[in-house]
């Protein structure tokens, strides 16, 4: 593990990056095209939408009308924050895949309205945003520390900071439905082994609902999605030296009622062959030939209580809009059903 770093701030005592891992980025996105457009059905990792500007464009979907999961879990954390800082008082907030740390801004206002000074552990693959996120949550609250925390929490939990006293850990955004039922009880089971007996998980899922909405919400009309899921290729030609020819691909996005599962694909609208020249790779794709690059599982509140309950999680609070578009759940280690 490397040492931390301070970043250029006027008041840097309050801000540092730690790197947790040594990260290999290029290797690791070399094993996994080479691995998934080797089978038959194509498929790449979600994570790589994610660099600089797939991170700035997923922001701006979080705006778009038809994207309702951002928003309402936007609203349903301003609503509940206070409940669950008060339930919680925790003395370090440690956040999953803390992007642009927004609506962290939710609980860090609760912590300032009831005097719990938590620090701040955003951990994230992207430096860059983790130091813009810092720099401007510094300016907003003058008690906060902040250790910035580099590194893919899909590879484990194990080289994580100890800290004293409760610990909230905040996994937002619905990414636990970016898992299949099988990695998030993984997911979820690592985790818990991590906790405390006065440490919560908050976490924030997508529930099951009309398919329009659903279809709707990954299929805007600005087209942000679409670019979104054709970004995966501008990072496979920018760091392998791939020649994707991204008009050669259509987004395609639909709900899959069986696994109750949005499905990203990226569909060839031609059959060609496309080079990788750091991988010495040719993949070819017959027409209608698609790349699969994302789920996105919803949840019904029993589908949620049984999951949690075999990662061995007790659910301490639940709080959904009167809607019921999305879930937050306060949990704790134990076996309490959400039910």
């Amino acid at each position: 593990m490397e040492a931390c770093r301070r970043i250029s701030t006027s008041d840097n005592s309050r801000f540092i990056v730690q790197q947790l891992t040594a990260l290999d980025p290029a290797g690791d996105l070399a094993r996994d095209v080479r691995e998934g457009l080797s089978q038959p059905q194509k498929i790449l990792p979600p994570k790589y939408f994610y660099d600089e500007h797939g991170s700035r464009l997923y922001d701006r979907i979080c705006q778009v009308p038809e994207y309702y999961p951002a928003r309402t879990e936007t609203a349903l954390l301003q609503e509940t924050a206070g409940a669950i800082i008060e339930q919680v008082r925790p003395d370090t907030i440690l956040e999953l895949g803390s992007g642009t740390s927004h609506k962290t801004t939710h609980l860090l206002n609760a912590c300032e309205a009831t005097s719990c000074h938590a620090s701040y552990l955003p951990l994230d693959v992207c430096e860059e945003m983790l130091i813009d996120a810092g720099n401007r949550l510094l300016d907003q609250y003058d008690w906060l520390k902040i250790k910035a925390l580099v590194g893919d929490y899909s590879t484990g939990f194990e080289h994580l900071p100890d800290g004293d006293g409760a610990r909230l850990y905040v996994f937002l955004g619905g990414t636990l439905g970016n898992l299949t039922e099988a990695e998030a009880l993984e997911f979820l089971g690592r985790l818990r082994v991590m906790m405390g007996r006065e440490d919560y998980l908050l976490l924030g899922v997508d529930r099951v609902k009309d398919r329009d909405v659903l279809h709707a919400a990954y299929n805007d009309t600005q087209g942000l999605t679409a670019a979104f899921n054709r970004n995966v290729l501008n990072v496979i030609n920018r760091e392998l030296g791939g020649h994707f020819d991204l008009d050669r691909f259509e987004h395609r996005a639909f709900f899959n009622e069986q696994k109750s599962q949005i499905e990203m694909h990226l569909h060839s609208m031609i059959s060609h062959s496309v080079r990788i020249d750091a991988l010495d790779m040719e993949v070819h794709f017959d027409r209608g030939e698609s790349i699969h690059t994302e789920i996105s599982r919803k949840f019904t509140p029993e589908a949620l209580s049984n999951l949690t309950a075999a990662a061995g999680l007790a659910v301490v609070d639940h709080f959904e809009p009167s809607n019921g578009y999305f879930s937050l759940a306060l949990l704790q280690p134990g076996m309490k059903s959400l039910t």
